[in-house]
């Protein structure tokens, strides 16, 4: 994508001026093959399951759809849900200051009827939510009571930056153990739910260090969507905990990537084969860089083979991605 119209110097600026743009720019293609290439990426970095928290408010009915069935063409499980959110007003426009508002609107009950129509379809999933800072108390509660009804979490981005740094003021009475708490950097207060910590995104983003050691949450390891090597982000991950506390070890980040198996058990009985004979052992991975996936087996049936993908041509993949960004920078230009 072009450059931001001007150098953002904090994070409302960063969301303002790259990503709100860009989830506004996206259509299905966009929506497919970026999947498409997200999806095959992970698999080939080893990675068996997603968890996607999609946003395109010029593309909502349908999305989740078109995510599944690219991950799905590639091979690999996803759990998606579409991110709802307030900021966007009833033309499509964002609105021009972003604070809590009194009524839920129109983009906010479409992008709650796909997280419905998705999951009651059969689709695995949870009710996404972009962020309590961008939503109206009327929102968070319809989210948090479908939630319950269909019988999953919700999936929001809590705290990433100071200005919804009282998002568990406001989450207080809905939260629940279920829920997936993205990112938790200025969370003042203990919230019921699992936290993801996305520390490449966190520094990315220039919003802070999380310190997940300090929070009461069992602790997943995320990306946020800005890769698809997990151990690579371990490697960073442990990095920065050790920074921050020279008495850690690479035992607790591995612990944050085994925890993802508590929101997708099945992938525990997947096979990944790699390069490097010591890649179950913490301490090895975190200071050996170059292990890479030979082999992948999910369900019995072969994803991965020396290295490539088996369902999906790999460079199709790539070359359509390369057209639709062609595509995205035109329409963001």
């Amino acid at each position: 994508m072009p450059a931001p119209p001007l150098a953002p110097t904090k994070f409302i600026e960063v969301l303002q001026q790259v990503w709100w743009r860009l989830d506004a720019a996206l259509d299905a293609d966009l929506i497919y093959w970026s999947a498409a290439l997200g999806a095959v990426e992970a698999l080939m970095n080893g990675t068996t399951a997603i968890i996607d928290h999609h946003e395109s408010p010029n593309m909502i009915e349908g999305s989740l759809s078109l995510i599944s069935k690219a991950c799905s063409d590639v091979g690999v499980r996803v759990n998606t849900c579409y991110g709802v959110t307030d900021r966007w007003d009833n033309n499509g426009q964002l609105h021009s200051k972003i604070s809590p508002l009194s009524k839920m609107t129109n983009a906010a009950q479409r992008g709650l009827a796909e997280c419905e129509r998705f999951i009651a379809g059969g689709g695995t999933g949870m009710i996404g939510v972009h962020a309590a800072f961008t939503c109206c108390d009327e929102t968070l509660n319809a989210a948090a009571d479908m939630a319950k009804r269909l019988n999953v979490g919700v999936h929001i981005h809590v705290a990433e930056g100071e200005d919804d740094a009282h998002a568990a003021t406001r989450l207080a009475k809905l939260a629940t153990d279920d829920w997936l708490l993205v990112h938790g950097v200025h969370l003042n207060s203990s919230l019921l739910g699992r936290l993801v910590h996305n520390p490449r995104s966190n520094m990315n983003n220039h919003v802070g260090y999380g310190a997940p050691t300090s929070k009461s949450n069992t602790i997943l390891l995320g990306t946020d969507g800005i890769g698809a090597d997990m151990l690579e982000e371990s490697r960073l991950a442990y990095a920065r905990l050790r920074e921050f506390d020279i008495a850690e070890t690479p035992d607790t980040v591995s612990q944050w990537l085994k925890n993802g198996y508590q929101i997708f058990p099945e992938a525990e009985n997947d096979t990944v084969t790699w390069n490097y004979d010591q890649v179950q052992s913490p301490w090895h991975v975190a200071f050996t860089p170059g292990t890479r996936v030979t082999d992948v087996v999910i369900d019995d049936r072969a994803v991965i083979r020396d290295g490539l993908p088996t369902r999906v041509d790999l460079h199709e993949i790539r070359a359509k991605a390369q057209e639709q960004s062609v595509r995205l920078f035109e329409r963001l230009n």
